[in-house]
């Protein structure tokens, strides 16, 4: 017989766990750290070892799939921030992670599940790195048709939405899978308009990011490809 599983919208008498690799380095955990704070999900982080050669693996981009940050609720464990996404708009009907209007919800579903699936240069190119400052990084084509392309999504929101998140006055799902190239942007000092410098300063001044930003400074562990000068 299947566990029991709680009604959606139900809160459990333990708060539910996400384990993460690392603050600093990892993009994936940042948006599931995000996704559920958007919730209002009683959590608490699970940071995995420094030496775990799974965590590891996945932050150098060396395994097929991510398994981490992975949520476990109760008998409910997600993996893969879509499904995370998912699962806590499902379980917390009320915390508005998705826009009310529906071609608006169509959208960031979109735009949501393009930035999970793609730009692969610029995730290669521009690993997360939120401690680093590297002014004057030389960005490549590859690369850079992708930070043409996130721009244009960027754009494209601001044209049908009063700001300052990408759907309206509070954030949503699309604004957590995007926190991380806001990061990536500052890290490597990438050029930016107007627009797209505002809501790189609205992500940063989003007290969830804030508190992940702080988090990220102070943790002790390091790695050395990640911290390269290239």
């Amino acid at each position: 017989m299947a566990p029991k599983q709680s009604a959606p919208g139900t809160r459990r008498k333990t708060p539910a766990r996400l384990a993460i690799s690392s603050r600093n380095y990892s993009s994936w955990c940042l948006r599931g750290f995000l996704l559920a704070r958007l919730s209002g999900l009683d959590f608490v982080v699970e940071p995995a070892a420094a030496d775990d050669p799974q965590a590891r693996a996945e932050l150098l981009m060396r395994t097929s799939s991510i398994l981490l940050p992975c949520l476990i609720d109760g008998d409910v464990t997600v993996w893969d921030t879509i499904a995370i996404a998912e699962y806590l708009n499902e379980t917390c009907p009320d915390a508005g992670m998705l826009p009310v209007e529906p071609i608006s919800r169509a959208r960031c579903r979109s735009i949501s599940g393009e930035m999970h699936s793609g730009f692969a240069a610029l995730r290669a190119s521009l690993p997360m790195n939120i401690r680093a400052y590297r002014p004057g990084f030389t960005v490549w084509s590859g690369a850079q048709a992708d930070i043409d392309r996130i721009t244009t999504i960027w754009r494209d929101c601001f044209e049908a939405s009063p700001g300052p998140f990408l759907f309206g006055p509070r954030p949503v799902i699309a604004d957590a899978m995007f926190a991380p190239v806001a990061s990536r942007f500052r890290t490597y000092d990438v050029p930016l308009d107007a627009v797209c410098t505002a809501y790189v300063e609205t992500i940063f001044a989003w007290p969830n990011m804030a508190e992940w930003v702080a988090d990220a400074e102070a943790e002790p562990e390091a790695i050395s490809e990640l911290d390269l000068e290239f």
